[in-house]
């Protein structure tokens, strides 16, 4: 089902506000009082909004397959819940919720429960909830209806802007709050403190290099993110990865059908360089996700991997198809598919891959970026940047303007006519040769 803009966003405002109220109704029986559960000052929980609106887009080919609609749901709301906790920790240092204490968590953000609930609610959602409110929105008369949403929006608008300014300000007297906090807890107690103190300093007389190296620990830190290029998960990190996995995807993809199919053939995303974003993507996405729980045992990353990677694969299967009416890859003739969109067996490979890259690749990776020179990695940054920004936007024109043309729509402007002479059907079908038009 193709939904509009008007519908998404009235879904969005639909499902923030069911959810604001399944929060108070569970926060009401947990406390046993009323509590405003959401981030904004709203009755609204913008979080699933969003992950309801993502389940409709992505998973609406997954309707008649319960099992299967159950597992994307499950993913989606989960990634989706993941990327919020991790944002609000990052960007406010705030965590509204915490699922430390439950069994097979993850930092805190996600845990099997809460998975599960994401499930259930989408599977109600899809196939109860959202074609009723279908049929309301689209009874609602069309100029109030638009009128009552823009006003929605400016309030939802407003009311985000007003809570990020005070959760910065909150961010940037934190400190003040804790400098009097640990005052009070310092006075408080302290006869434990000069016990601390005597222990210390004995500690310290016996073992002169401890306090020498927590000193250096924190020394090395500052120090290290202050001189050393790309240290840690950092943006350009992150961005150096994407451009060296879409490069080697690209690579293996290349040479996996030269060995499979006997012939070689391009699969490459975009019409300059041997360059698979699918792959890019998805390796910079498992290093942001990933990146705490490199140290867990294997069988997680290696889970992990298989449900993300297969998840991540079929939302860009729909996504493109959507957006430009192609369809890249096909896996109907391979067992355990669904849809064609993923296939048991190259969610295995995500999941091999995500071992593979967390455990052995990325710490040499890693260390390899570090070295370069940081005024010269910021530069080197920059034009990677600049130079797939372009050759994303060019693919996307060429590949809009490819489907046209079989549509017999004539180019109407010197940009679509530019495009046409560089980009014809011939050139288009040799970047693309696995390409089809969706129905």
């Amino acid at each position: 089902m193709i939904y509009t803009a008007y519908e998404l966003i009235w879904l969005f405002f639909i499902y923030s506000f069911l959810g604001w109220c399944l929060e108070v109704v569970y926060a009401a029986a947990a406390q046993k009082a009323f509590v405003n559960r959401g981030l904004l000052n709203g009755i609204l929980c913008p979080v699933y909004g969003f992950a309801m609106v993502f389940m409709l887009v992505f998973m609406d080919s997954l309707r008649g397959e319960w099992f299967y609609l159950f597992l994307g749901c499950m993913i989606v709301g989960t990634v989706t819940e993941l990327l919020t906790g991790l944002a609000l920790e990052q960007i406010f240092h705030l965590r509204l919720w915490d699922y430390s204490s439950k069994k097979f968590q993850a930092g805190g953000y996600i845990c099997w429960s809460a998975s599960l609930i994401w499930g259930l609610l989408g599977i109600v959602m899809m196939k109860f909830l959202n074609p009723l409110f279908l049929v309301i929105i689209r009874e609602l008369p069309g100029l109030p209806g638009m009128i009552l949403m823009i006003c929605l929006l400016v309030i939802f608008a407003a009311d985000t802007v007003t809570t990020t300014a005070a959760l910065m300000k909150m961010k940037n007297q934190s400190q003040a709050f804790q400098d009097i906090a640990q005052g009070f807890h310092q006075a408080s107690k302290s006869l434990q403190e000069f016990i601390i103190k005597i222990v210390h300093r004995r500690m310290y007389r016996a073992f002169p290099k401890l306090k020498k190296e927590e000193s250096e620990e924190k020394r090395r830190e500052l120090l290290c993110r202050k001189t050393i290029f790309a240290y840690g998960c950092s943006f350009h990190k992150v961005l150096w990865i994407f451009f060296l996995g879409s490069f080697l995807g690209d690579l293996t993809e290349t040479v996996f059908c030269r060995i499979t199919m006997g012939k070689w053939m391009s699969r490459s995303s975009v019409v300059y360089g041997p360059f698979s974003l699918i792959w890019g993507l998805g390796v910079a996405g498992a290093t942001i996700l990933l990146y705490r729980f490199r140290n867990r045992e294997d069988r997680y990353i290696f889970l992990a991997g298989t449900l993300l990677g297969g998840a991540y694969e079929y939302i860009c299967s729909v996504f493109t198809e959507l957006a430009f009416g192609t369809i890249f890859w096909d896996y109907s003739g391979i067992p355990f598919n669904l849809g064609g969109r993923i296939n048991l067996l190259y969610c295995f490979f995500w999941g091999i891959a995500a071992l593979v890259w967390m455990k052995i690749c990325y710490p040499r990776v890693s260390n390899w970026i570090e070295k370069v020179p940081k005024k010269a990695g910021i530069c080197i940054s920059y034009a990677i940047l600049a130079f797939m920004f372009c050759n994303v936007m060019i693919s996307g024109m060429a590949l809009g303007r490819y489907s046209e043309r079989l549509q017999g729509i004539p180019a109407e402007h010197g940009a679509a006519r530019f495009i046409d002479e560089r980009f014809p059907d011939k050139r288009m079908e040799q970047i693309y040769p696995n390409m089809k038009m969706a129905g």
